[in-house]
């Protein structure tokens, strides 16, 4: 197989749900985080669904080659892992917020895989883009590591580690259920709450 370096992926620059720019540069006052949590299909609309979320897209990260297609990522061998990013207000939400909305709605305790999704592409994982970022991901994994230990999960093992490069990914997987909506989606949590980012003791779901 052969693994791309100079074909970068080139997908549509618009949200197809709300219109948005999926690139940037991103309006001021807004931050990104990268996060995998299984296949990118079902997280991406959890993010585009989330308060104060401004845009989101998806695409691969946390591996050793460059521009990778689906197909390359999904032999295990570019290290990628399937990821969102997602850019948000940070006058309408926080950081805190959007790690709860990525630590509830995934079983972060089962390392490559995400239920009947197996693959080193559907790990968990944060990828900060500074140490502020880092800081949040590692107090988050701390508090949310005490909850599941108590519900009986055993150990978190979502990588967090530097954003080095984000890919996008091909146009067809980008907001893949606002064009499929009846389209697979292998999301879902552990049932177990995540007490961050909770504003008045309430966050909507």
């Amino acid at each position: 197989m052969r693994f791309r370096s100079d074909v970068p992926v080139n997908p549509s620059t618009t949200h197809f749900v709300n219109g948005v720019p999926i690139m940037g540069p991103f309006p001021v006052g807004c931050e990104s985080l990268v996060v995998g949590m299984g296949c990118f299909w079902g997280a991406e609309r959890k993010f585009w669904q989330a308060p104060g979320v401004v845009t989101t897209s998806v695409g691969y990260a946390g591996g050793h080659t460059s521009n990778p297609s689906y197909e390359e990522v999904c032999s295990g061998r570019t290290g990628h892992t399937e990821v969102v990013m997602v850019v948000f207000d940070t006058a309408q939400t926080s950081l805190d917020d959007i790690l709860r909305v990525f630590w509830e709605n995934h079983d972060p305790t089962q390392g490559d895989r995400q239920g009947n999704d197996i693959g080193t592409q559907y790990r968990s994982a944060i990828y900060f883009a500074n140490d502020a970022q880092r800081l949040a991901a590692e107090a988050s994994r701390a508090v949310f590591q005490l909850e599941l230990s108590a519900a009986g999960y055993g150990p978190i093992t979502t990588e967090i580690a530097p954003l080095r490069e984000y890919f996008y990914a091909e146009d067809y997987h980008q907001q893949y259920l606002g064009k499929n909506p009846n389209g697979y989606c292998g999301i879902g949590g552990t049932g177990v709450s995540c007490p961050i980012g909770i504003r008045g003791g309430v966050i909507p779901s």
